[in-house]
């Protein structure tokens, strides 16, 4: 007879304890640990333990085959999942609350349903009818999509097993599914895991590629036992703000790919637009002639990325000066503060400083520091960047200006969105850029850009305002 061993385990990380405590030692949570029954079964007295079955090995050496592929009806989607669907491969995608996730899968099985393939979609959270709605509203009814609002594993797993082999199958989400072979409730760590082991054992045998979408925590990391992120084949994350019609799909792992390729899509009230150029959508609405406003040439995977960075320096009222940024990470932003005041003599402490990436994406890249510290100056000095320049450039703790990967793919894209001027390190020059009208201007170090900031804000609005330390 089974006997139910009592557990405590963190709902954040998944670590196990003997006995309840308030804060979790793994990942320092507070009131994340929960009480769960785990059974155990005692092997009986005078029972040999069992044989291991013999399976063949097979030599290193032997012809690979590329993993077949299924294309799923949307470029962007299989941009980033490096060509489409592999058979028997599961995906997990996480994202903030309506950020749009049901959105792009629903109609990524519609576009597959309608080549012929058999796609499933499983709702755990909605109704039969509430996803007939958003279908209706994003005009995919004439799709033969099977649907089904179903959290039972063993249910879904029968069901799905019978009749023809689905090419896709979306689980809308893992933390609503619960499985007998555990005794928890459903969206526990011992669920989840129990859960998305059985939906991937059912993939890998089967051969159909399974999608599982994944809760978010307050900060941003995919909620439940991170074990799940090693399960599963790739991690796929759905970013964008709720304040911006854009939304940029991410993979942070990929055993079939890469992963440093991003899919840009715009929400409009048809559903998810691909962008495919998004570069021109970034910056077609930027504030030209605007102090503080910097156009940064990046790079995205393969995809070059053209977006503005805008910045504004304002004197301060609080003893501590605020420092807030949108889009880039808050450490880089302190790094080139840092620099400025202590190798070009710029006096921030007195100031509040405010970043932001437009659009909004998030910026990952170190090649943004040369953009953002223009910006930056720029708005200090209440003086206007040239208008048909781009920026990029990593900046050292030293002040030097040092070499970006991929510059000539930056230089192509900015020369055919119209820009005429780049602001880059020495090294862009050897590369094989745009035509012989494109202007390189190599800087060296950080001094010489806010130099080269302060002599044209002189002109156009008298003596720059950049307050500098003695000698």
């Amino acid at each position: 007879m089974a006997k139910n061993i009592p557990s405590f385990i963190c709902q954040n990380c998944g670590a196990v304890y003997g006995r309840w405590q308030g804060k979790c030692d793994s990942c320092s949570e507070w009131n994340t640990i929960a009480e769960e029954g785990a059974a155990t079964q005692p092997r009986m007295p005078g029972r040999a333990p069992r044989k291991g079955r013999v399976f063949a090995l097979e030599p290193l050496a032997g012809q690979a085959h590329e993993a077949p592929r299924l294309p799923s009806g949307l470029p962007e989607l299989d941009r980033v999942t490096g060509g489409g669907f592999v058979r028997g491969s599961v995906l997990l995608m996480a994202g903030d609350p309506g950020i749009g996730k049901s959105t792009l899968l629903i109609q990524a099985a519609a576009a597959l349903a309608r080549t012929g393939h058999r796609a499933v979609y499983v709702s755990g959270e909605e109704a039969v009818a509430q996803v007939r709605l958003r279908a209706e509203r994003l005009g995919l009814t004439d799709a033969a999509v099977e649907l089904a609002a179903e959290t039972a594993v063993e249910d879904i797993i029968a069901t799905l097993s019978e009749g023809k082999t689905p090419r896709l199958v979306i689980i809308d989400s893992i933390q609503t599914m619960w499985t007998d072979a555990v005794e928890s409730a459903p969206g526990t760590v011992t669920q989840v895991r129990a859960s998305a082991q059985a939906l991937i054992r059912f993939a890998k045998r089967s051969g159909a590629a399974a999608i599982l979408v994944g809760h978010v925590t307050k900060d941003g990391q995919i909620a439940g036992p991170r074990v799940v992120e090693h399960m599963v084949d790739a991690v796929l994350s759905f970013e964008g703000d709720g304040a911006h019609q854009f939304r940029i799909l991410r993979a942070v792992k990929n055993r079939f790919g890469p992963t440093d390729e991003i899919g840009v899509f715009e929400m409009t009230g048809a559903g998810l637009k691909e962008v495919p150029n998004p570069s021109e959508l970034f910056i077609s609405e930027r504030d030209l002639g605007s102090p503080g406003t910097a156009v940064f040439a990046g790079i995205e995977g393969t995809r070059p990325l053209l977006v503005e960075i805008q910045a504004l320096v304002a004197p301060t009222s609080l003893g501590t000066p605020r420092r807030a940024v949108v889009g880039w990470d808050q450490s880089r932003l302190s790094m080139v503060l840092a620099v400025l005041e202590a190798h070009c003599g710029i006096k921030l402490g007195g100031h509040d400083v405010y970043l932001n990436v437009a659009g909004g994406l998030r910026i990952q890249e170190p090649a943004a520091d040369l953009a953002a510290a223009a910006a930056l100056v720029s708005s200090l000095a209440g003086a206007s960047l040239p208008r048909e320049a781009v920026y990029f450039g990593e900046v050292s703790l030293s002040g030097a200006i040092r070499p970006v990967a991929q510059a000539a793919a930056r230089l192509k894209e900015a020369a055919k969105l119209g820009f005429t001027r780049a602001f880059a390190p020495e090294t862009a020059h050897g590369e094989t850029g745009p035509d012989a009208g494109f202007a390189i201007t190599a800087i060296d170090s950080l001094t010489e850009l806010v130099a080269g900031i302060a002599v044209a804000g002189s002109r156009t609005r008298g003596p720059a305002r950049i307050a500098r330390q003695d000698g």
